[in-house]
């Protein structure tokens, strides 16, 4: 029995798991929201929230806390800076867990974990999605008229070099007509050597 355990141990040693959710930990900080199992999304709520603790702390002991676990810097950085200030007036709950039903392979029930965010929060990141999905459409057709652009240079060159090859081969057939070359050309199959 495991009276007093109240920890899932997710299938996996003690260095596995705990490698697994530092990743876990550092991608949610990441990406802000992650598709995982209810147990592992549950586990590292957890510690998530722990870090994010540490982040509002902001001194030398606390980011080194959180370096110590999280496992890129720069997701560090992004933790103190910006994702920290975010929960300057909450306490708790900075996580929320979205089941999201079964998975087609071997059926474990899946949840989205993500970071819990303001409405105006959103409607910013709703603002700049869209001010780059814009960017992106500009951005392709002016690479559209510029292929546009290319292709017709390309047609120019291309006409330019048919006027010029009919001349040239006028003088080719010219040349092969009047030249000494004569009779049928042979097409493959073995040569006849001697003469009998």
């Amino acid at each position: 029995m495991r009276h007093r355990k109240d920890h899932r141990r997710l299938g996996r040693k003690r260095e596995h798991r705990q490698a697994l959710l530092r990743n876990l930990v550092t991608a949610l900080f990441q990406y802000e929201r992650i598709e995982t199992t209810v147990a592992k999304a549950k586990e590292t709520r957890r510690l998530a929230e722990r870090m994010i603790t540490f982040g509002k702390q902001g001194d030398l002991a606390a980011r080194r806390q959180v370096a110590a676990y999280v496992m890129k810097p720069e997701i560090v950085a992004k933790l103190f800076t910006t994702i920290a200030p975010w929960y300057a007036e909450r306490n708790g709950g900075y996580t929320r867990i979205i089941r999201i039903g079964h998975r087609l392979g071997d059926a474990g029930e899946t949840a989205y974990l993500e970071l819990v965010k303001t409405v105006e929060q959103k409607e910013q990141e709703r603002g700049a999605r869209q001010a780059a999905a814009e960017a992106k459409a500009l951005a392709e057709s002016g690479e559209k008229s510029a292929k546009k652009k290319k292709a017709a240079e390309a047609e120019a060159e291309a006409e330019a070099v048919a006027e010029d090859k009919p001349k040239r081969g006028k003088k080719k057939e010219a040349a092969g007509v009047g030249g000494g070359g004569g009779g049928a050309k042979r097409r493959g199959g073995p040569r006849k050597v001697g003469g009998g």
